[in-house]
């Protein structure tokens, strides 16, 4: 093909043809040639005289002009134009096609898939022998097979939840060998492992880029102040104000996953980050599960929360009066400076405590409590409460736990205290020993300034050594622990503030108390205060941001999580430690910025949306017969056919323009545009009710409400075509100021950013479903989270849904009347094919022997609900083609025929109820069965 710009040629030679048309021009200004004026004397004689035919003694220039487009016309007509035609490289060598994969590619990642689909097509077609990798996890260099082998593997081609590894695309380019052209499907952000890679395949052939401007956002770990979630955005490329809106997930006291929670994010213009504050309660801060932005299906759009968002409640209570001597000396100040940043502090009486219920209660030398408040301790700690009790004086010196073990004491103590250090004392203070590899403790580092100099003694006996967390050095139990029930109960044997121990003064002891789970981990964990412990994932993200439960995977270091950033060996997810959780999230906490990735100059770069192909060849033929016409009638005009004095031959000129004007409105017909019918329109309201008029729901957006009308559009057709309904042409509604009553069927695309309708729609709403009308909810999301989903467009379809008058739903029994309304059919798919669509339970009843249903004549289903994007596969253009693919082959394009028949038996089944349930159809029915 030969190029001129974006203008391409299949047949350019014929373009020499335009060589002849100025030596045509000369011919046809020189024939024929001028007449000679000579003066003849009885000239006079035939003054005042009229000719009905004139003839001019040269052709005009611009009739010639006129001729000659059209001729022109014809000639680069037959030279097949196409505009931005695609233009097959003529290569032979193997094509390596590279993703990056990440999650910044899982919004559009079906596209990636078709564009990879169109190249293996192409290379299959040119005989070239081809390799597909993926940079998020590269392996091995892929060997180069046929192209026709890996197009079968391209369903199991997926988008991974991480961003590629600089050092292992380094030593993957290592391997490269031999000589093969190179596609890169990039996900557009700017990486340090670009360059290097893009040099090392340069070195063996050309390289092209296919990268798609589009806006990606990301969302940075979060941190907790003041009472608030402070939440930090990112976006790539920078440009005009942008608002987007952030959603906290949670978890209802019904276990079931709702938004508790939402509040804007605004991106100033020329700004790549953004921050919010959400402010929540408690109760509900700690049912959130994780947070996202509304619309944007991806992995770093969700941001998973875990134990350091769950704030505990912790109840402190000692047997002294805190606010009497100085602060320091409290029992309870370092133990309020140590889980005040990261807990809610309750303080009062015990009976107080056990009302709130709280997650952990602390007892600051508490040694005699009384009996009925001992006994609620208990069966609080035995129903999974966690006990913590620091010694003190008053431990030391009363008789609790000497005769026999407390209930509420891990171990039974010995008389007094141990004093060390002083001038009565058996030696120098203490120091901790090292923690067993196998306790809560393991792997935490002891500050060699950390001393003991008094502590209460626990009494030997067999029990002891199991009992023992933490000793100091001489072998004497520092930190003792025991079950009861579902709860624990730990004794610190030295004092909560600093008079026994300097350990309060340390960071180990906010260390120790994490690792009991008293207090929630830090936003930002220390890879040593997690070092020793092992996690099992529980739940992963994949790449479009969605959990799932996760496969057997081996346990991980706990240091390794806290420094690692997601990859193939450590998914992004949840991973659950013997008492708490841990979330990994995508993005790396030290990603400082997203930036669109920028290629040399050389390298050829082509958008996702690839520019539409258009030949030019039936337009330039169909001008050229427009200037033909014209043609002619301006040669009857200079011939004076136009303006004679008959009127016989003024009819008939008219006949010929009345026919010529019909005939150029055949050529370029204008499409009609159908009113949308209101209360104040009677000219449209009643046009509305002489014919079937299918209607949208308008969202806002406008591409979602350009895919409704053309699917309208398509499946109106289909009935004019195939039933002896009618429609006329389809029309989008405003449901806050279009009458209702004037449509039998509303199809209403579910969007996440539409606006919920006002309490006087949401009245004509219910008065519509009342009278009998039918909306169909299309969330457009193939389903994926289920009924009540937790996608963006379910979560919307359930706050549309609240207020209106829908009766209980069931999945589309296999004998309901839509699967036979017109066409039997036992799936429903659009452009997915979910199976799960929800339609007005049935009164139930039982088939009668022989029938292959029962007879549920009980009117016709207000709402039907699926994800399936029916508007997608029934759409068309004006000229009829199908304007979006569907699947591949005939295997796709049976999957619209089958879309197109259910769109059929909706429409019947809204039209004509449920006369088809009927016993007389029964025969014909088991006749088409089969059976």
């Amino acid at each position: 093909m030969w190029m001129i710009g974006p203008l391409g040629f299949g047949a350019p030679w014929l373009l020499l043809a335009l060589g002849v048309l100025p030596l045509l021009w000369l011919i046809l200004r020189a024939v024929p040639p001028a007449p000679i004026r000579r003066r003849f004397p009885g000239i006079s004689l035939l003054l005042g005289l009229s000719d009905d035919e004139a003839q001019t003694d040269r052709t005009p220039w611009w009739l010639l002009a006129l001729r000659l487009s059209a001729l022109a016309a014809v000639i680069i007509g037959f030279a097949g134009p196409v505009l931005n035609p695609r233009v097959q490289q003529a290569s032979t060598a193997p094509l390596l096609i590279i993703a990056d994969g990440t999650w910044a590619d899982a919004p559009v990642w079906d596209a990636r898939i078709a564009r990879i689909d169109t190249l293996l097509d192409e290379a299959h077609r040119a005989g070239r022998q081809a390799a597909l990798a993926m940079l998020s996890a590269p392996g091995a260099l892929p060997a180069f097979v046929p192209a026709a082998t890996l197009r079968q593997n391209l369903p199991g081609f997926t988008a991974n939840p991480w961003e590629p590894n600089a050092a292992v695309l380094t030593a993957w380019s290592d391997t490269f060998d031999g000589t093969f052209d190179t596609f890169w499907l990039s996900d557009g952000l700017a990486r340090d492992s670009r360059a290097p890679l893009l040099a090392a395949l340069e070195q063996h052939g050309t390289v092209r880029v296919l990268q798609s401007p589009r806006m990606i956002m990301a969302l940075r770990p979060l941190s907790y102040e003041g009472g608030a979630v402070e939440i930090s955005a990112m976006r790539s490329p920078t440009g005009t104000a942008t608002q987007a809106q952030i959603d906290a997930i949670g978890l209802d006291p019904a276990g079931t996953e709702r938004l508790l929670a939402s509040a804007p994010l605004l991106f100033d213009a020329g700004q790549a980050e953004a921050e919010v504050s959400l402010t929540l309660p408690p109760e509900l801060r700690n049912r959130v599960t994780r947070f996202e932005i509304t619309g944007q299906r991806s992995a770093a759009a969700v941001l998973l929360t875990d134990d350091a968002l769950a704030r505990r409640e912790i109840a402190l209570l000692t047997s002294t009066n805190s606010a009497e001597g100085p602060e320091l000396l409290s029992p309870l100040h370092y133990l309020r400076e140590a889980l005040s940043p990261s807990a809610d502090l309750i303080e009062g009486l015990l009976s107080e405590m056990l009302l709130a219920n709280p997650n952990v209660i602390i007892l600051a030398d508490v040694a005699n409590i009384a009996p009925d408040d001992a006994t609620a301790l208990a069966a609080w700690v035995e129903a999974g409460g966690m006990l913590v009790r620091f010694a003190g004086p008053q431990l030391a010196r009363s008789d609790v736990a000497r005769q026999q073990e407390d209930v509420l004491l891990p171990v039974r103590l010995r008389n007094g205290g141990r004093t060390v250090g002083g001038a009565m004392s058996w030696g120098a203070p203490k120091a901790l020993a090292a923690f067993a590899s196998d306790g809560p403790f393991a792997g935490l580092s002891i500050p060699p300034d950390i001393t003991v100099s008094a502590q209460v003694l626990a009494q030997p006996g067999p029990e002891l050594s199991g009992r023992v967390i933490a000793q100091l050095t001489d072998g004497t139990p520092l930190v003792t622990r025991k079950t009861l029930g579902n709860g624990q109960i730990v004794l610190f044997h030295v004092t909560a503030n600093a008079e026994w121990s300097t350990l309060p003064l340390s960071g180990l002891f906010v260390q120790m108390l994490e690792r009991l789970a008293i207090s929630a981990r830090p936003l930002a964990v220390a890879a040593d205060g997690l070092e020793g412990t092992f996690w099992s994932a529980q739940r992963l993200l994949d790449a479009q941001g969605t959990l799932r439960d996760a496969d057997e995977l081996p346990p991980v270091d706990g240091a390794a999580l806290a420094t690692a950033t997601a990859g193939p060996d450590l998914p992004p997810g949840l991973y659950a430690g013997t008492d708490r959780q841990l979330a990994l999230n995508a993005v790396a906490p030290d990603r400082a910025v997203l930036a669109p990735a920028a290629w040399p100059s050389h390298i050829a770069v082509e958008g996702m949306q690839a520019i539409r192909t258009l030949p030019l060849k039936g337009m330039l033929i169909a001008a050229a017969l427009v200037m033909l016409m014209l043609d002619l009638i301006a040669s009857m005009w200079l011939a004076g056919r136009l303006h004679s004095q008959s009127v016989a031959h003024k009819q008939s000129v008219a006949h010929k323009a009345a026919a010529l004007i019909v005939a150029l409105m055949i050529i370029t017909p204008a499409p009609g545009q159908a009113q949308t019918p209101d209360a104040n329109n009677d000219e449209a309201a009643i046009a509305a009710t002489t014919e079937v008029i299918l209607a949208h729901v308008l969202t806002g957006d406008a591409r979602i409400d350009e895919t409704a009308a053309a699917g309208l559009l398509g499946l109106s057709r289909a009935l004019y075509q195939r039933t002896s309904i009618e429609p006329g042409r389809p029309v989008g509604i405003d449901i806050e100021t279009s009458e209702l009553a004037f449509f039998p069927f509303l199809y209403w695309p579910v969007t996440a950013s539409q606006p919920l309708p006002s309490s006087a729609a949401y009245d004509k709403l219910n008065r519509y479903l009342r009278s009998g009308g039918m909306i169909l909810f299309d969330t457009r999301d193939a389903d994926i989270g289920g009924f009540g989903s937790a996608t963006p467009e379910g979560r919307m379809l359930q706050a549309i849904a609240r207020p209106l008058a829908i009766p209980a739903l069931e999945p589309l029994p296999q004998d309901h009347v839509l699967t036979r309304a017109f066409y039997l059919l036992q799936a429903f798919p659009g452009r997915y094919n979910s199976p799960e669509i929800w339609v007005e339970a049935s009164a139930g009843g039982q088939a009668a022997d022989g029938m292959p249903f029962r007879n549920l004549n009980d009117g016709v289903t207000p709402v039907v609900i699926g994800g399936n994007d029916w508007a997608a596969a029934w759409a068309v253009e004006e000229n009829g083609t199908p304007m979006f693919p569907i699947g591949r082959g005939m295997a796709g394009e049976r999957q619209r025929e089958i879309a197109i028949r259910f769109g059929i038996n909706l429409l019947m089944h809204a039209l004509t109820g449920n006369y088809k349930s009927d016993q007389v159809h029964v025969p014909a029915l088991l006749e088409r069965l089969g059976q």
